[in-house]
């Protein structure tokens, strides 16, 4: 019987050892590096080297040691494994205890896990398996060991604090620290520390937000823990014990809005997913939140007062209901867009993609399949174009319906003015104050198709088609298109291709991506302020005029725009600092409302913002002619310079022009000696619009 009981002794041990051979081997199959390696949320930045949020992902940021505070440290020892720095991995005297309470006392069950075992098994919980088991206990053991000999005590600490979750959505010590008391993990006092180490073991049902009595109790056993183990005095835990718990929850999730949504998918672009994966990232920006908010708020303030108009007809916001958030359904309501961009850079202040982006992630300033007819908002780029190729303000162009033939390629094609009214001879400029589409269309015709359309396209515009319809903005366009073209205005003829993300740096500080500049001179300079000095008009006398009765007075230029049947409302409009690009409209293209002019519609939206832009950051001035101005005699009929004979015909005028480079050859069509030229110093930024005062006097705005 003795002989028996010592063969089944020694056939326990070996197949005890080789159970632990092969649990051994089985572990070095695990790759070790893990352990260090773990996902966390890139930081995103502002324009000013502000945090602002964090990109999707495991909500993580990696702390060194050197950054935490040394009460958590000792509290998470003193709770967790008072004996960490001596063992190997594993603690025998733990483990005999935890099997005396387990098995002998029959007391509640008790677990002998050392922080190294517990990394373990976080480190890879999709191996090892989370489910208590005498399988998922010899695993972890062994790979405690491997680890013991992979990395120092402080290296395992430092892994385990950056790693575990602890509630609240948030893995790792610095998130928790931030969420629950706002503050990184240097900072955590004693008792913040206590709080966060005794929620460990249960992280939900102890959570200081959502269980304070209950963390308030675990924080207590954790400092009598630490006066046991020698960590603390009795008068340091008295003195904690002695005051509340207070939580200061900060801000450490993702911001959900249409600005990141741009984020991310612009970091789609630059980076490869193998980057982006890896996470801990900082991601700086050109995002202004000022004008991030203002914008977000504009958009559905302004909305809800059209919603709000006797007889509107479509659905309200206010009548989207949460089952229909939940399921993510299409937003019946009357939506909007907005861009800001800086001039200076091109670089985006503002991107609103909707009213909600908890009700539709669909990012209607930015998505290209989001793109809509910009109606008159693309007017300037067909007189640019004309002015181009020597167009003048001031020449006469007849405000009267279409012969049936005039436009080539457009055969019985007969526009009207929105008003119903024709004008007779009128300057060329009236036609973009006034937005006569008439007008427009004969000054296109001047320029030509595809000089409009290799324009249009220059300045961003996708795909401008080689028809006469684009004259009056048959084409499509998201809000970001617009406001990079109409920059190239603010900008004297140079367009910079709108961008968010300024540059890129990964975990170790090393820059991954830094922004190159992208601008190209895509009209004359002397062109481009022409345009300015008629949408400078628009604002003051033209189809926005009603911008000062919304309270703004700043110098500006812009252009409303309105789609066929009041479908689709834009404005967009520039300052000598910013450019701001508005859109409204319905998902499903409908009439919104009756008369639902851009001027009505999107020019409110867009005052709030530019209102709301600081003087200080964003100055506004006014818009110089390059070289300065020259007061010449122009040919109202030909359009150049005018001579004896186009003063006897009765056509010659006066206006100022830019100096550089502009009305320096004679008039076309009557020929002879050119007028001697007047000099000036005027007043910068009136060129062709004094004029036009003359000519029209103080003739009511129109609305388009």
């Amino acid at each position: 019987m003795w002989r028996w009981g010592w063969r089944l002794f020694w056939v326990g041990v070996w197949l005890g050892l080789g159970v632990g051979v092969v649990y051994w081997l089985w572990s070095g199959t695990f790759h070790l590096e893990q352990v260090r390696e773990m996902p966390q949320r890139s930081a995103v930045y502002d324009r000013d080297g502000k945090f602002y949020s964090r990109l999707q992902g495991e909500n993580r940021v990696v702390v060194p040691l050197s950054r935490v505070s040394r009460h958590f440290v000792d509290a998470l020892i003193a709770r967790e494994d008072s004996r960490f720095y001596s063992h190997c991995g594993l603690d025998p005297i733990g483990i005999a205890r935890a099997v005396v309470r387990n098995v002998i006392r029959r007391g509640a069950a008790q677990g002998a896990s050392t922080l190294t075992q517990q990394l373990a098994r976080n480190s890879f919980p999709e191996r090892v398996g989370q489910r208590k088991s005498l399988h998922r206990k010899l695993l972890e053991a062994c790979l405690a060991l491997r680890i013991e000999q992979r990395f120092s005590k402080d290296e395992i600490l430092e892994s385990y604090l950056n790693r575990i979750y602890f509630g609240s959505g948030v893995y790792g010590l610095e998130g928790a620290s931030q969420v629950y008391f706002g503050k990184p993990a240097a900072g955590l006092n004693l008792g913040e520390a206590a709080t966060i180490a005794g929620i460990i073991r249960s992280p939900s049902r102890f959570s200081p937000l959502n269980n304070p009595k209950g963390a308030r109790r675990e924080r207590d056993t954790v400092l009598e823990r630490m006066v046991t183990v020698g960590k603390i005095t009795r008068n340091q835990a008295d003195e904690v014990r002695q005051t509340g718990l207070v939580v200061r929850k900060g801000v450490w999730g993702a911001q959900e809005n249409y600005a990141m949504d741009a984020v991310r998918r612009e970091l789609d672009w630059i980076l490869s997913e193998e980057r982006r994966g890896d996470g801990g990232l900082k991601v700086y920006t050109t995002l202004d939140p000022l004008l991030q908010q203002a914008a977000e708020k504009a958009v559905d303030a302004e909305l809800k007062k059209v919603e709000a108009r006797p007889g509107y007809g479509h659905p309200k916001r206010s009548g989207f209901t949460a089952q229909a958030k939940r399921e993510e359904l299409d937003t019946p309501y009357l939506q909007g867009a907005v861009v800001v961009l800086e001039n200076g850079t091109g670089g985006v202040r503002a991107v609103v993609g909707g009213r909600d982006f908890s009700e539709s992630k669909y990012n209607r300033a930015i998505l290209p399949q989001a793109a809509r007819q910009v109606g008159s908002t693309f007017k300037p780029f067909v007189y640019a174009a004309a002015y181009g190729r020597g167009v003048f303000p001031g020449n006469w162009v007849q405000d009267a319906p279409l012969g049936r033939s005039e436009i080539p390629g457009a055969a019985g094609w007969n526009p009207q003015n929105s008003d119903g009214t024709y004008r007779g001879a009128v300057p060329a400029e009236e036609g973009l104050v006034e937005s006569r589409n008439t007008v427009s269309v004969r000054v296109g015709n001047m320029a030509g198709i595809e000089s409009v359309a290799k324009l249009g396209e220059s300045v961003g515009f996708r795909k401008v088609p080689r028809k006469p319809v684009a004259y009056l903005g048959a084409l499509e366009g998201t809000a970001l298109e617009v406001a990079g073209a109409y920059g190239a205005l603010a900008n004297g003829g140079v367009y910079r291709k709108p961008y968010l993300i300024e540059r890129v740096e990964d975990d170790s500080g090393e820059v991954i991506y830094k922004q190159r500049a992208s601008e190209k001179r895509v009209m004359d300079p002397g062109v481009a302020w022409m345009v300015t000095s008629g949408l400078r008009q628009v604002l003051q006398r033209g189809t926005a005029a009603s911008a000062r009765e919304l309270g703004f007075d700043r110098v500006a230029a812009g252009k409303t725009g309105t789609t066929n049947d009041y479908r689709d409302a834009w404005f967009a409009g520039y300052t000598s600092s910013l450019t701001c690009a508005v859109w409204v409209g319905l998902d499903r293209p409908q009439t919104i409302i009756s008369k639902g002019y851009g001027a009505t519609l999107a020019l409110p939206i867009w005052v709030n913002i530019l209102n709301a832009a600081p003087q200080k950051r964003y100055p506004t001035a006014d818009f110089p002619a390059p070289g300065g101005e020259r007061e010449v005699a122009l040919c109202r009929h030909g359009g150049g310079r005018a001579t004896e004979a186009c003063e006897k015909a009765g056509t010659s005028y006066t206006a100022r022009v830019p100096s550089a480079g502009l009305a320096s050859k004679p008039c076309p069509v009557h020929g002879g000696r050119v007028l001697e030229e007047k000099r000036s110093g005027g007043e910068n930024g009136r060129g062709f619009s004094s004029l036009l005062k003359s000519f029209f006097g103080s003739e009511p705005a129109g609305r388009r």
